[in-house]
């Protein structure tokens, strides 16, 4: 929750601070996508509501507008949600003048129901499940990404060829090379700071010109949101110094794949931290093996929110701290799910399957309906792996292919029992839709490959 109130964009638009607010929703690509309101006429009335056109989650990263959804179509005459500013979430935005932002919740026109399929209301069914049993989530995004010399205009000129990263070697941990690349991060790490999303560090990663930002962990739904606005806010202040990043899950075969690790624990209403117990193996209570054995039982099933792009699934290869097992394992990074903080009121399970570019709501989302069901079925949780899991034998491996997650998710009753049979529908669709849309394009490999030797 940001400490931002509308009686202090009030303030400062009434004393010439702030004159632009943005009202954004998240659209299924975790994009910030809104209006920019005149600030005297968003703190006159337009913080009650406002409206978009309801295609707005129903499109793929091109925004087409894709056949064979429910929910709108042409035939339905693509009408109006209605967006409702959550005012827990308004905050100035320091590195673009004179700007306030704030998250909508997305509502259907007529009922003023939210709309099941928005990713906000996803996450938000999961956490209100969670509070019915008198629990919370905590839960951490650790985001990566690579960093360009070259504009977003130049790199697309370029056909995304030749691109210059922002190193020329392996900056994992690195002080002296990340020296040269303060001008951008240290303006991502103050202006996230000054937005009101605690940062605690960025550094280095295990590629060139691969970064990593890590701020502090809040409940589910706040996490989410910063993690919605930190994507955009890294990308906005690269464009503003001239450079670009890309949160694509492998943007070239030589590289490191970019990962988004969740990490995530339970705790009471009353703050009580429900993942430890002092007498348990490594310090995990019961209901922490049963919520991690759910999430092995339905691996399979939620990978999809966790990599829902083609291109994701080039990123699990062996040997480069992607994982390709979904099994768990103590402080193992080649593992899927790796336990931390052991012994310790901050023991949590890690995450490691989502690449950089999920969405956070439906990836938090996901992983708690599999964790739920696990508590509410009291699985029993497989002993922990050892050794290098990428030479496991018989052991459960995350689906290789967007084809075979998007069957996996199809097919899950888990997730039609948690999310709803027509949310699942809709994002088995837009699954469908990436998959065929990939299928009939010619990509430069096979024409390298191909052109004079086939």
């Amino acid at each position: 929750m940001s400490s931002y109130t509308i009686d202090d964009l009030r303030k400062d638009v009434a004393e010439g601070r702030i004159d632009t607010v943005l009202a954004c929703q998240v659209d299924m690509q975790g994009r910030l996508m809104g209006k920019r309101f005149q600030a005297e006429y968003f703190v006159e009335s337009a913080w009650k509501e406002t409206h978009s056109c309801n295609y707005l989650i129903a499109t793929d990263m091109e925004m087409e507008t894709v056949s064979g959804y429910k929910a709108t179509s042409w035939e339905k005459g693509y009408g109006d949600y209605t967006m409702k500013p959550d005012l827990a979430t308004l905050r100035r935005i320091p590195w673009l003048e004179g700007t306030a932002l704030v998250l909508c919740d997305v509502l259907d026109h007529h009922t003023h129901e939210e709309v099941a399929h928005s990713p906000r209301a996803i996450l938000k069914k999961q956490v209100k499940r969670l509070e019915d049993m008198g629990m919370k989530a905590y839960m951490a995004s650790e985001l990566e990404f690579f960093l360009f010399d070259q504009s977003y205009e130049a790199a697309q000129a370029s056909g995304y060829r030749n691109l210059k990263l922002a190193s020329a070697y392996n900056e994992d941990y690195h002080i002296f090379q990340t020296t040269k690349e303060e001008e951008v991060m240290r303006a991502i790490r103050t202006g996230l700071q000054g937005a009101g999303i605690p940062v605690e560090n960025s550094k280095g990663e295990a590629s060139a010109g691969q970064e990593e930002i890590n701020v502090r962990y809040a409940d589910a739904l706040a996490m989410a949101d910063r993690h919605a606005i930190i994507k955009n806010g890294c990308k906005e202040i690269a464009w503003s110094k001239g450079k670009a990043i890309t949160f694509l899950a492998k943007w070239n075969y030589n590289a490191a794949g970019s990962s988004s690790h969740i990490h995530q624990s339970l705790w009471s209403l009353e703050e009580k931290p429900l993942f430890f117990d002092h007498t348990g193996k490594y310090g995990m209570s019961p209901l922490m093996h049963n919520y991690v054995a759910g999430l092995l039982a339905h691996a399979s099933e939620i990978t999809y929110f966790l990599a829902p792009y083609i291109n994701s699934y080039k990123r699990f290869m062996a040997g480069t701290f992607a994982p390709t097992k979904a099994i768990w394992s103590k402080d193992n990074r080649t593992a899927g799910y790796r336990l931390c903080g052991e012994e310790t009121k901050g023991i949590r399970i890690e995450c490691r399957v989502g690449g950089s570019d999920l969405n956070p709501y439906l990836a938090f989302a996901a992983l708690l309906a599999a964790g739920i069901d696990g508590i509410e079925n009291k699985l029993e949780l497989e002993a922990p792996f050892v050794g290098d899991a990428y030479g496991g034998k018989g052991v459960r491996e995350i689906p290789r292919t967007l084809r075979a997650a998007t069957t996996e998710m199809g097919e899950s009753a888990m997730l039609r029992k948690a999310f709803g049979d027509e949310v699942i529908d809709h994002y088995t669709r837009a699954a469908e839709w990436e998959q065929e849309e990939y299928d009939r394009r010619i990509t430069d490999w096979e024409v390298a490959r191909g052109f004079e030797r086939a």
